[in-house]
């Protein structure tokens, strides 16, 4: 990568946003004249308060009092990313997007920065000449403009005038209803030097999913949050919303970030998922035992919202369990089918409103420890994954519990982000459970 001055100057940037996703994915940071930005970078001048990673997905700070830095809020440094540099479309004044990651004025990084989090995992695997690569499958929904949150979602009309009524999965005359929109999202992601693969109409009403070419998880998490951003700023340009809610209405499917997985050697490339002769090598089945062993301890980390978890309910196209099976689409763990250069574990238990980060973090450390651990998987699964047994949590507040008592998770990724992130999901979960829907008042306000 040029020099961040050269950068901007050959590419007659005037703006830049420096972006610092925060705990729920959301992105925070600056706005930067260009001239400052390079400026501030060289003179190792750029700050951010620490309290942006304490913030809920509502914007207020929660209560850890365990973090003296929750009241002091000392400053952050941040050390931009220059590999990430990339066009900003759809601004009026010419805009970039660079990702920054945060340090201590020591140099260390910021312990509960999800996106150092990430590269702290993935180090892990590095260290032991394992290179993880990931590819998500990221579903989202449009919806008519929806000002009062009272009122249910519904599907936009089309350029027929007409709004879904039926499901439509993989319908060529549905995804062309929004031909228009679609097409703006792949010109401003070639624009930002997305790495996008191919889009298709899911299952639900105006339901979109868009695949991610696999990479380096940390560029591909960026990509993730980049997509999303894009994906907005169009929808609203065209007139309707964009949503990465995890089940944004009450009678359609829900929206999954499914995580392709493989594992290669670091010296030649050669996937270590599979042996010679194409059949499961042990380092893939103990992978796979990881992920089932650790993944419903780390459900905080997928499904972060109490609104993730109306997703997952058996016969409705998500995982409720962590069977695993050969192109088994019931199954939270599917074992697409390959050669064995491109053998790989589908997790299908993300979902579209998780932070890819975390996400991502999750899923390699659960695989990590059970390569480390030889963990072996339970039997392949060839029938109905949902006639097992649950083995998720079905709410925020039981997944909170089973995540604070997940100890080799906590040894790996460091008691201070346990700390923060249970702290920021418990704020979220009280300010909840404080809220009395419309359902409540209208089967029980007269009835009880």
């Amino acid at each position: 990568m040029a020099d961040i001055g050269d950068w901007v100057r050959d590419k007659g940037i005037s703006e830049v946003e420096c972006l610092v996703p925060d705990m729920n994915g959301v992105l925070r940071g600056k706005v930067f004249p260009a001239a400052k930005l390079v400026q501030f970078s060289r003179n190792n001048a750029l700050r951010l308060p620490s309290s942006i990673f304490s913030l809920t997905i509502t914007g207020q700070y929660a209560d850890v009092d365990e973090h003296v830095e929750a009241f002091t809020d000392p400053d952050m440094v941040l050390r931009l990313d220059p590999t990430t540099l990339c066009v900003a479309p759809g601004f009026k004044t010419p805009t970039a997007y660079v990702f920054a990651d945060a340090h201590h004025a020591d140099g260390t990084p910021w312990a509960s920065s999800p996106r150092h989090l990430l590269k702290r995992v993935v180090a892990l695997c590095e260290e032991r000449g394992w290179k993880p690569l990931m590819a998500p499958e990221l579903e989202f929904y449009l919806t008519a403009p929806n000002p009062d949150p009272d009122i249910p979602l519904t599907p936009p009309a089309g350029r027929s005038g007409r709004a879904e009524t039926s499901s439509q999965p993989y319908g060529l005359e549905a995804i062309t209803e929004h031909e228009d929109l679609i097409e703006a999202i792949y010109e401003y992601a070639e624009a930002a030097d997305l790495n996008l693969d191919t889009m298709i109409h899911e299952a639900g009403t105006a339901q979109l999913e868009i695949n991610f070419v696999h990479g380096d998880p940390v560029r591909v998490a960026d990509q993730v949050m980049l997509f999303k951003r894009i994906v907005r700023q169009v929808a609203l340009k065209h007139g309707v919303y964009a949503t990465f809610m995890a089940k944004p209405m009450e009678h359609q499917p829900g929206s999954a970030m499914h995580l392709h997985t493989s594992v290669v050697d670091m010296t030649d490339g050669h996937n270590l998922f599979a042996n010679a002769n194409g059949s499961d090598a042990p380092l893939f089945r103990h992978f796979v035992g990881g992920l089932q062993g650790y993944l419903p301890a780390l459900a905080p980390m997928f499904a972060p919202n109490v609104n993730s978890f109306r997703r997952m309910r058996p016969d409705h196209g998500a995982p409720i369990n962590v069977q695993w099976g050969s192109d088994n689409r019931s199954c939270g763990l599917r074992v697409p089918i390959t050669d064995r250069h491109n053998r790989r574990v589908e997790n299908r238990l993300p979902g579209a409103d998780a932070n890819p980060y975390l996400a991502m973090a999750a899923t390699l450390v659960a695989g990590y420890l059970g390569m480390t651990e030889e963990l072996e998987p339970s039997p392949k699964t060839s029938g109905n994954a949902y006639n097992f047994e649950r083995t998720l949590p079905r709410s925020l507040e039981e997944a909170l519990e089973r995540f604070n008592d997940c100890d080799p998770v906590r040894a790996l990724l460091g008691d201070y982000f346990f700390r923060s992130f249970t702290s920021i999901k418990a704020a979220e979960l009280e300010a909840f459970q404080g809220v009395i829907s419309s359902w409540e008042r209208d089967h029980l306000l007269l009835k009880v």
